[in-house]
């Protein structure tokens, strides 16, 4: 599966293991610029960069990284891509201080491997050119500033983390990698009120079609 939707694409080769999925996505933008969505783990840059060449999208075309939260499966690949490609780098302002490592993040999940500046610091209401419009929504819980990515025109949510998927339905990801589970249910119910069509998970799914109804399914059993 590499191109999901028109202009989105799943990045192939990143997961470790079919047991570990872990979905980098890339979006055209409205001109031949792409945003890129999360990075993999530290040395996913090869696999990315050979699903560039394999798909003919030069690396220096993709002008933007986007970085739903702090972990090292979706930061570990950050420096790498950003140095490859000359893409600023964005993340909510909250995560940017610990993928800075100002301070160290000692909560669950595996932390960064390695400290590194990015280059915005967003907030919850923000609003991107990446993929013809995006806006950011702060949604916290599994980390305490994870992000997600809704492309309003689209109807299209990259959710990092918060929405694990688990075969065709959707659950929260599981309370050993969150930070709050409490936290996580409010901000799950607060996207069930988007009208999402397209979910696209990091974790296990993803699910072009039928998204909203999944989610609502899901944060009625809270």
């Amino acid at each position: 599966m590499a191109e999901l939707l028109p202009g989105i694409h799943q990045v192939e080769g990143v997961s470790p293991s079919p047991d570990f999925t872990m979905h980098v996505y890339l979006v055209r933008d409205q001109g031949p610029t792409w945003t890129m969505i999360d990075t993999g783990l530290p040395g996913s840059e090869s696999a990315i960069l050979k699903y560039l060449a394999r798909e003919k999208i030069d690396p220096r075309s993709v002008r933007q990284i986007l970085v739903t939260h702090l972990h090292r499966d979706h930061t570990g690949g950050l420096r790498k891509m950003a140095e490859l490609t000359g893409a600023r780098t964005f993340a909510h302002w909250i995560d940017a201080a610990y993928i800075e490592e100002r301070p160290k993040y000692e909560g669950r999940g595996m932390p960064p491997a390695e400290p590194y500046q990015v280059h915005e610091r967003l907030k919850d209401g923000d609003h991107l050119d990446a993929g013809g419009g995006t806006v950011v929504y702060h949604t916290p819980g599994h980390t305490p500033g994870h992000a997600a990515f809704f492309l309003p025109e689209r109807k299209v949510l990259f959710c990092g983390d918060l929405f694990f998927g688990n075969g065709k339905e959707i659950g929260l990801t599981p309370p050993d990698f969150t930070h709050d589970g409490p936290t996580a249910q409010i901000s799950a119910r607060r996207m069930a009120d988007l009208p999402i069509e397209a979910l696209l998970t990091y974790h296990g799914g993803p699910y072009p079609t039928g998204a909203r109804a999944l989610v609502q399914r899901l944060t009625a059993r809270f």
